[in-house]
């Protein structure tokens, strides 16, 4: 355990910090698994609709540093690309 005060609040900034990534992250998360589900279930209607709130939440996460720039984007382009080949 810290015995300095200001590593003890170093101790108190990170935890307060990782409960919010922690958060920010899942909600990412949750947008993705909509879209994917959507996919299974083969509505193009719900995927599109999915998506298109997924979208911006990644690169939301991106903005606030849970997740990197590049995978948020390669994320998008795979989900846009399976969007799009669904028939229906």
């Amino acid at each position: 355990m810290p015995s300095h005060v200001s590593a003890e609040k170093r101790v108190r900034q990170t935890a307060k910090r990782t409960a919010v990534n922690k958060n920010r992250k899942t909600q990412v998360r949750s947008a993705v698994r909509k879209v994917e589900e959507a996919l299974a279930a083969g509505d193009k209607k719900a995927a599109q609709a999915a998506f298109k709130a997924a979208e911006p939440a990644l690169m939301k996460g991106v903005s606030k540093g849970v997740i990197h720039r590049n995978t948020a984007s390669r994320k998008v382009s795979r989900l846009a690309k399976r969007v799009k080949a669904l028939s229906g």
